[in-house]
């Protein structure tokens, strides 16, 4: 199991449960839409009405588990960055490849957008025997 695995794996889950912590050290999950760099980074966008976005400007270390097909997942940990510039533009084209139809979100009133680049992940597929567990730090 290599990186390059992962992101083969990663690549064909198009939904993530994204984990924040609020005020007062108190968790939160959503459910977004993801596209993934071949370096493992995720692209998300969010309304900066929605609960995540105060979360990850305060605190951007954010968890992410992704893949329930089975019992093939990756748990992700890392660390968000909102995206502005030349930086928005490429993620947003990367996003767009996966997500064509959340070109209209542009016109939304507050719509932003994040990558989450990778501290820690691991791997895990129980739906073999043995089960395959890799783990990765960057």
């Amino acid at each position: 199991m290599t990186e390059s695995d992962v992101y083969r794996f990663l690549v064909q889950c198009k939904l993530g449960v994204l984990g924040t912590i609020a005020d007062a050290g108190v968790p939160q999950s959503a459910l977004v839409g993801i596209a993934v760099t071949e370096r493992l980074e995720i692209v998300f966008d969010t309304l900066k009405s929605s609960r995540k976005y105060p979360n990850l400007i305060a605190r951007p270390e954010c968890s992410f588990v992704i893949g329930w097909a089975g019992e093939e997942t990756v748990q992700y940990e890392g660390r968000a960055q909102e995206l502005s510039g030349g930086e928005l533009a490429h993620f947003q084209s990367l996003y767009f490849d996966v997500w064509p139809e959340c070109r209209s979100h542009l016109a939304w009133a507050g719509i932003v957008y994040f990558v989450v680049r990778p501290r820690w992940i691991r791997y895990s597929n129980f739906d073999r025997n043995p089960p395959l567990i890799q783990e990765f730090s960057f």
